[in-house]
């Protein structure tokens, strides 16, 4: 028997929509979870998890599962480094991390077989591509998702964890603009808040024995390197337990971001099979020497991908449309540059208010809009400033040498750049927003003793 008198239906299934389907089902919230793909599977190589994601993952329930795909026994310190991208590898900065600020390296597919493997999986729905929603008329609560095979699905909440692509967020969007009209997706492609950053990316898993014989000196295995620049840098980590390298190598032609102002939307495919000779040439204009350990990693990227980095802007002032129970988590909120490594992390951390929220007992379908801006009131500002500081933290790494920051600017402007990301009290916020709900006398206050 279901926990609760409303139902909710997740629209996306990837690394947030399927944790948040687990939680609200093991909680027995009746839900279920629709994927556009064929088959539930992560676009992307490796994935840095956070401190504050390992924490979130841990009240979740799932962090077991995941490390045990992980192939580490615990969560780990994961101190990263910057060097110079040019001729000498030069190291910039050190960044000193703390006993408390241990993270994890896993591979998305991976992450995703973890979850899978502890799901009950009959909830859970591929080839499902949301097209629309229709929303109720006042007699009966709840919305309809509509399918692009024709059929639809009926749910008093509707949560869009469908990524930076987000069908669902057009709705928000548009009732922030205070229009009550159905947006016709398949004639707009979706493009509320969505903007191209600038950046380019290009993507690549190498193993590291292929490293070490291209004769790069660094060792990748320890500890994420930034090999920093002008409009470039390359980030690198190390998974399965580090013999293999994941490898992000990012160009700017131009500033995209928040600060910057917006530029339009790229024609899809945003994700592009590019020759080597396009990635190496890249950074070799930026004055990136051929024997620096920077250009000799890229030279082992025999197949790389270009992707086009897009990102919500600008921010949403909302993640939710109460009255219609709508709510956003993930990229679909805040789709984020990926310079801090944080935007996985800021899903989970959604999905940790929403779902407790959600199953608390005095939760029901009468107030669940009150519940929806509760979420809000604390994730909103909290998911964006982290969404502000992943665009600053790109501008940092490429405005290194050749006439931008020295070693010591680089040093003063990185230090402490993880510490509102990392060092921050989820269980605060959660008790913040019942706080407010009991202020509003939605939910009971407690009694006096």
């Amino acid at each position: 028997m279901a926990s609760k008198d409303f139902t909710v239906a997740i629209v996306g299934g990837g690394m947030c929509g399927l944790v948040c389907a687990y939680a609200l089902a093991k909680a027995g919230v009746a839900v279920e979870v629709f994927e556009a793909a064929p088959e539930f599977g992560e676009v992307g190589a490796g994935v840095g998890l956070g401190p504050n994601a390992v924490r979130a993952l841990d009240r979740l329930g799932v962090l077991s599962a995941v490390l045990a795909r992980s192939e580490h026994t615990s969560p780990i310190l994961r101190p990263f480094i910057f060097v110079s991208g040019y001729d000498a590898q030069e190291v910039i900065y050190d960044y000193p991390v703390g006993e408390e600020d241990r993270g994890l390296p896993i591979h998305r597919a991976a992450f995703l077989n973890a979850i899978i493997g502890i799901s009950d999986m009959k909830i859970a729905h591929v080839n499902k591509r949301c097209i629309a929603i229709e929303h109720s008329s006042t007699s009966e609560p709840g919305s309809t998702l509509l399918f692009s095979d024709g059929t639809s699905h009926r749910a008093h909440l509707i949560i869009g964890a469908d990524g930076i692509k987000s069908t669902i967020r057009q709705y928000v969007v548009d009732a922030l603009a205070g229009s009550a009209e159905t947006s016709d997706n398949n004639s707009n492609n979706n493009k509320h808040n969505l903007a191209f950053s600038g950046t380019s990316a290009y993507r690549g898993l190498l193993p590291n024995s292929t490293v070490v014989a291209a004769g790069v000196k660094i060792d990748l295995t320890v500890q994420p390197v930034s090999f920093c620049g002008m409009d470039r840098h390359i980030i690198t980590f190390p998974i399965q337990a580090g013999r293999i390298i994941n490898v992000v190598a990012f160009s700017t032609i131009t500033r995209g971001d928040s600060a910057g102002g917006s530029l339009d939307e790229l024609p899809h495919p945003w994700v592009q099979p590019v020759a080597k000779q396009e990635l190496i040439e890249t950074f070799q204009a930026g004055g990136w020497g051929a024997e620096s350990d920077a250009i000799k990693l890229l030279n082992c990227m025999e197949k790389p991908s270009r992707w086009s980095i897009h990102t919500v802007e600008p921010p949403l002032s909302s993640y939710v449309d109460a009255e219609r129970g709508i709510a956003l988590v993930g990229d679909a909120a805040h789709g984020m540059l990926p310079h801090l490594g944080a935007g996985v992390g800021q899903g989970f951390e959604d999905v940790v208010v929403l779902t407790e929220l959600l199953t608390h007992p005095e939760t029901n379908s009468s107030n669940l809009p009150h519940v929806l801006k509760a979420y809000d009131s604390v994730r909103q500002p909290r998911a964006n400033m982290v969404l502000e500081g992943s665009a600053r933290t790109g501008r940092i790494m490429e405005r290194y040498g050749k006439s931008g920051y020295s070693n010591e600017e680089m040093r003063t402007q990185l230090a402490g750049m993880w510490g509102p990301v990392w060092h921050h009290d989820l269980t605060e916020d959660i008790s913040k927003a019942v706080a407010t709900l009991k202020e509003n006398r939605v939910f009971k206050q407690a009694e006096s003793s």
